[in-house]
């Protein structure tokens, strides 16, 4: 057991921290709805009836649509571009690695990196293609979730009539609440390419060894 929990330790401690979080969001926003709900002289929800309210789908999924978003494009464009003395850009002048091909499968290499066709193809882009999926179904969530909020408030605030996701898509609100998450995305990982040229943390396979050259590229 501590050797499985030495092995996965990074993980557990990222997801264990998203679940504290998580949890204080669902907490604190059940709060602020509440008092919302409040000034309109309407009944407070209970705490599992906000997990299922606009409110809180809407403020979750919009930011796992930009985490997401951010995560994907991150992924592929460092495939194809490079940043002179960064850790996060693969080697000046690399192009592809052998190991990136079947012919170089071993025995131990995952099975579907062993085959040949559409599924090596699909196999060898599955990370990329899994995060901008991941993507795709947040910023349909946020949509729907999004609606769902601005309905509800529409109908508080002035007894508005519901109107359709669709709707909701064509309005500077949603596309608000999209650009303030991803521009800050962009930002932190641009920050980050940039900062490690010229900055280290010794220990962390996101930095160059603390001896490294600024010029040195890749890890």
């Amino acid at each position: 057991m501590r050797k499985w929990l030495w092995f996965n330790a990074l993980s557990l401690v990222m997801f264990g921290a998203f679940l504290i979080f998580i949890v204080l969001q669902s907490i604190f926003g059940w709060q602020v709805r509440n008092e919302e709900l409040a000034q309109y002289g309407q009944a407070a929800d209970s705490y599992w009836a906000y997990l299922g309210t606009g409110h809180f789908v809407e403020a979750v999924f919009e930011n796992w649509e930009s985490e997401f978003l951010q995560m994907g494009f991150y992924v592929l464009l460092t495939a194809y571009l490079v940043q002179r003395g960064s850790p996060e850009s693969k080697p000046l002048g690399q192009k592809d690695r052998p190991e990136d091909y079947p012919e170089k499968a071993t025995s131990h290499s995952p099975a579907l990196a062993r085959r040949e066709g559409w599924q090596q193809v699909l196999y060898r882009n599955s990370l990329s293609i899994a995060l901008l999926g991941l993507f795709v179904l947040s910023f349909v969530v946020h949509l729907f979730g999004g609606t769902a909020e601005y309905n509800e408030q529409q109908a508080l605030e002035s007894g508005a009539a519901p109107i359709s996701a669709w709707a909701f898509l064509t309005t500077s609100d949603f596309w608000f609440q999209s650009m303030q998450n991803w521009q800050s995305e962009f930002l932190a990982v641009g920050a980050l390419i940039v900062l490690s040229v010229v900055l280290r943390q010794h220990g962390s396979p996101q930095s160059k060894p603390v001896t490294a050259s600024h010029a040195h590229t890749g890890e």
